[in-house]
């Protein structure tokens, strides 16, 4: 997992000419994943079908399909994206207001009807179910949490988490006993006949998690679920989440704004502008190697110390080192200095098997920070 820092400055909308191809994954197909989007769009106004077919036969290539769509009055919200995401993980889409990131999840989950491409869940296509399937797997294999808690008033906190349960048609006696378990999670216990309005912003957000958990979804999709909170208790609901997770190790998909709270929860990250992905990969790809000044925006004020991670830059070695004491791959490079400046010699880093991975060397960290934040060329 990446670790927030200080505040970044991001970029203004206008600052950038228009995205590069879609990065591709290696190894991450839509076979290995338990969710997976193809050559997803998401084209605003009317007929809108027949207005990105017309696009597409004339268009060269996907920023040639947008910019067509736009000049007849259209508005292309999610554009050509695709990607998959594995049993577990957690898969962050951060972009400014207005990149599209609240319509792809929409889309995901067919809250809005996707223009065009495949959505898969496990091997099942969400685009070609009829309106009672979409709902049956609505109600048992998704969750999904929203910036807007949307509790119902009229029922107290043990009614709420319930409610999914009530709506499956699940005997009282047994959905009481799962929204207990559920409030248990989220450290609530004792709150269960407290009515909403009680309830501080972040308990509120908490009942809204146990109610989107009580159902055992197998994917989970949070669009900026805590954007509404105060800092410190944003800070405190981003650490119960990673409890949780740790926990549960549900499939998630969670949208957000801000850079920090993605490198604190994602073990990828996607970033977003203008409908298309400009580059997915984990925080440390985006520190160390963006793709663009978009990106290098987003990532410049990072302290890359408390991001980058001993397994990113390991290097290949065949020296013998003092193997007693290897450092975790996933340790990030301020753990790796202090053991830098104790032992004065090159550390060892390995992999999550235990196995030796390579090492890292004092003149190593020194490169990482100093051309982290350059795009590619």
């Amino acid at each position: 997992m990446g670790r927030a820092g200080d505040a970044v400055a991001l970029p203004r909308a206008g600052d950038f000419t228009a995205a590069p191809a879609a990065p591709t994954e290696t190894g991450r197909t839509a076979a290995t994943s338990r969710l997976s989007c193809s050559h997803l769009w998401k084209v605003f106004g009317p007929d809108s079908s027949e207005a990105l077919r017309r696009a597409r036969e004339a268009g060269r290539d996907v920023a040639e399909v947008i910019e067509r769509l736009r000049g007849a009055g259209h508005v292309p919200a999610v554009c050509d994206v695709s990607f998959a995401v594995q049993r577990g993980e957690i898969f962050v889409i951060m972009g400014l207001s207005g990149s599209g990131k609240s319509t792809i999840v929409r889309c995901l989950s067919r809250l809005i009807e996707p223009t065009e491409g495949e959505v898969v869940i496990d091997g099942e296509d969400l685009l070609k179910l009829r309106e009672p399937e979409l709902i049956e797997l609505r109600r048992h294999r998704m969750g999904m949490v929203f910036q807007n808690f949307g509790l119902l008033p009229h029922l107290n906190v043990l009614e709420n988490v319930a409610y999914p349960l009530r709506v499956q048609g699940v005997p009282r006696a047994e959905r009481e006993r799962q929204a207990r378990a559920m409030i248990e999670l989220v450290g609530l216990g004792g709150r269960e006949r407290s009515a909403p309005r009680e309830l501080s912003g972040g308990m509120q957000q908490r009942v809204g998690i146990a109610r989107s958990l009580a159902v055992k979804p197998d994917v989970w999709f949070l669009d900026e679920p805590f954007s509404a909170l105060d800092p410190l208790i944003r800070r405190q609901m981003q650490d119960e989440f990673l409890r949780l997770q740790a926990k549960l190790q549900k499939t998630i998909l969670f949208i957000t704004h801000d850079f920090l709270e993605a490198l604190k929860l994602a073990d990828r990250i996607a970033i977003m502008r203008r409908g298309r992905f400009v580059q997915v990969g984990t925080g440390a790809d985006l520190v160390l190697s963006p793709v663009d000044d978009y990106v290098a925006d987003f990532t410049r004020d990072v302290p890359r110390d408390k991001v980058v991670t001993a397994g990113s830059i390991a290097e290949p070695t065949s020296d013998r080192l003092d193997c007693a004491q290897p450092v975790p791959a996933e340790a990030t490079l301020d753990v790796v200095m202090q053991l830098l400046a104790e032992r004065r010699a090159p550390v060892a880093v390995a992999g999550s098997d235990g196995e030796i991975i390579g090492r890292i060397t004092a003149e190593g960290v020194v490169a990482a920070l100093a051309a982290g934040g350059t795009p590619q060329p």
